[in-house]
Order: C-alpha cells, then sequence, then structure tokens
C-alpha cells in the first residue's frame, strides 16, 4: 500500500497501544467492542461462552491508534479444557497490553467480578467501565456502587457508560488516550480487526446457532471452517458445526432441515454485509464427542 501524495504522517504525540477488555461473562465486553470500532466484528448473544477467542478490534482517529483485545468472559465453573484455554487468553491479554478495561454491570458486582479483579496485575493501569448504567431505574444508587467498587483495586478512571446505547463511549476514548505510549500506527487506518475472514465467518455462524437455538443450545458446540475460497468478490465457504453428541445434531439441524437451514442463511446474511460481497455458505453437522475436553481437539479448532 502506497502513500498518497498529501498523507500526512502521524503527529510526535501520535499514541498508539494495546487495550484489553476484560469481565465475567454478560457483561457487555463484545458489545463494548463492536461500538468502539464502529461495526460489528465480536458477536454477541445473552447466553455465557459467546466469546472463546481473543478478537482484536482496531480504532484510529487523528492522534491515536487502539488495539481492543475483546476477552472470553473469566470462567470460574465448569473447569474443563476448552475454559482453561478461554481463561489462559484472558491472563495472556492481560499480561501483554498497555492498558486494561475492567467491564462490569451496573449496580451489580458480585463474586465472579471479584475472581476477575484477582487476576488483574497489580502494577496494570485499568479504568473501571460500568456497563449498562441504562438499565438502573434509581440513578441515585450509582454513586455510592461506583465509590465501593472502586475502593476494591487502584483503578486509574472510572467510567460509566452505556454500549447497548452508545452513550458516554466517547468519554472512554478519551479517558484511555493518555494511557496508551507515544508510538506510530502498527496497522492501517481503515483496518479495523487484525482476524481473518476465515475466522470471522466461523465466529457469526456461531451467534448464529446461540442465538438461534436459544436454551436448546448445547455447549458442547463450535464451528470448523473447512474450506474458504474466494473467486473475485465471492467467497466460498464450507463450514461444519460439530456438536458433543449424536442427540444433539437433531436439535441443530431440526425437522426437515429448517432450523440449520435458517441459521445458515441468517449467518450467510450477516457475512455479505461484513464482507461488502456475494457468500455462498454450505453448513453440516460433524459429531466429535468428548471436543471441548480434548487439547488437540481445541488446537485444531483455533483455540489458544
Amino acid at each position: 500500500m502506497t502513500d498518497t501524495p498529501n498523507a500526512s504522517a502521524p503527529g510526535e504525540d501520535f499514541r498508539t497501544g494495546f487495550v484489553a477488555i476484560v469481565g465475567r461473562p454478560n457483561v457487555g465486553k463484545s458489545t463494548l467492542l463492536n461500538r468502539l470500532i464502529g461495526q460489528k466484528i465480536s458477536i454477541v448473544s445473552r447466553k455465557a461462552q459467546t466469546t472463546r477467542h481473543r478478537v482484536t478490534g482496531i480504532l484510529t482517529d487523528d492522534d491515536t491508534q487502539f488495539v481492543f483485545v475483546d476477552t472470553p468472559g473469566f470462567q470460574t465453573t465448569h473447569r474443563n479444557a476448552l475454559n482453561r484455554s478461554m481463561n489462559r487468553t484472558v491472563t495472556t491479554a492481560l499480561g501483554s497490553v498497555d492498558l486494561v478495561f475492567f467491564v462490569i454491570e451496573a449496580d451489580r458486582f458480585n463474586e465472579d467480578d471479584r475472581k476477575v479483579v484477582s487476576v488483574l496485575p497489580q502494577d496494570a493501569k485499568v479504568i473501571l467501565v460500568i456497563n449498562k448504567v441504562d438499565l438502573v431505574k434509581d440513578k441515585t444508587r450509582l454513586l455510592p456502587f461506583i465509590e465501593r467498587v472502586a475502593g476494591v483495586f487502584p483503578f486509574a478512571e472510572v467510567v460509566p457508560l452505556s454500549a447497548e446505547k452508545g452513550n458516554q463511549v466517547e468519554v472512554l476514548v478519551k479517558a484511555a488516550r493518555p494511557y496508551l505510549p507515544i508510538a506510530a500506527p502498527m496497522f492501517d487506518a481503515d483496518d479495523i480487526t487484525d482476524r481473518s475472514e476465515r475466522f470471522l465467518a466461523s465466529e457469526f455462524l456461531r451467534e448464529k446457532l446461540f442465538r438461534l437455538l436459544g436454551d436448546e443450545l448445547p455447549y458442547g458446540i463450535a464451528v470448523e471452517i473447512e474450506k474458504f475460497e474466494t473467486e473475485g468478490n465471492l467467497r466460498r465457504i464450507f463450514a461444519a458445526v460439530i456438536v458433543d453428541k449424536a442427540s444433539h445434531k437433531g436439535i441443530v439441524i431440526g425437522r426437515g432441515g429448517e432450523q440449520l437451514k435458517r441459521i445458515s442463511s441468517e449467518a450467510r446474511v450477516e457475512l455479505e454485509k461484513l464482507f461488502e460481497g456475494p457468500v455462498y455458505l454450505e453448513v453440516w453437522v460433524k459429531v466429535k464427542s468428548g471436543w471441548a475436553d480434548d487439547e488437540r481437539a481445541l488446537k485444531s479448532l483455533g483455540y489458544e
């Protein structure tokens, strides 16, 4: 990529840095990441364990490049290999970033939140992000809540906001900038993620499984992209939905294949928006018993 003649180089005070977004499951980390960069790259649902991988989002403005690292919710139960992998992703991210956003829900701070606090490095620069303030009806409860939580760790800043509504998100960006080092940008200004299209395809399909199967969805489920081909502007994607038991296969496929057809169709529509071009998506279901507690199987599916 070549510079245009009138492209301006970053100023001497340009800042670039990595920011980990951490918290227990379902506090809105992925919604916050998507809001920060202005586009959906991290999948969202009401079910725990939606985010299982490190997802990087890039925001570049006139004087700063933020490289946000959305992490899985820190797991405190179900100690299988999958959850150990997810927790490793969180702790690895914490050890290699310039700043941390510790996200909690407004008016709710429980033992699981405290367990996340316990893995925060004591010398880390951490901004306490209090999400979902729009859902608190009695706003007089917020100040004492903030004061109580602010005492559990030496937070650099406290920012209440609503990631869903977009309220106060720009305040968080402004508060974060001074904590990043002065450095040249690492990515092009129009980059939004360092993740591959293949990875994003698997994540968007997995989101539709979580959203459309609801409480029926077995947690022992994953997506494997077996083939990803590009022909001009067309992407041909061949994906397998991995389930843990043969009995789960029927849940995913549905009567007459209608459930799987709907899942595939809705995923394809979102991928066409993301890739800005036509997508051919073919999906089938495979049984791999015990995959979530098999380290080799996890590595083959891209888990760290």
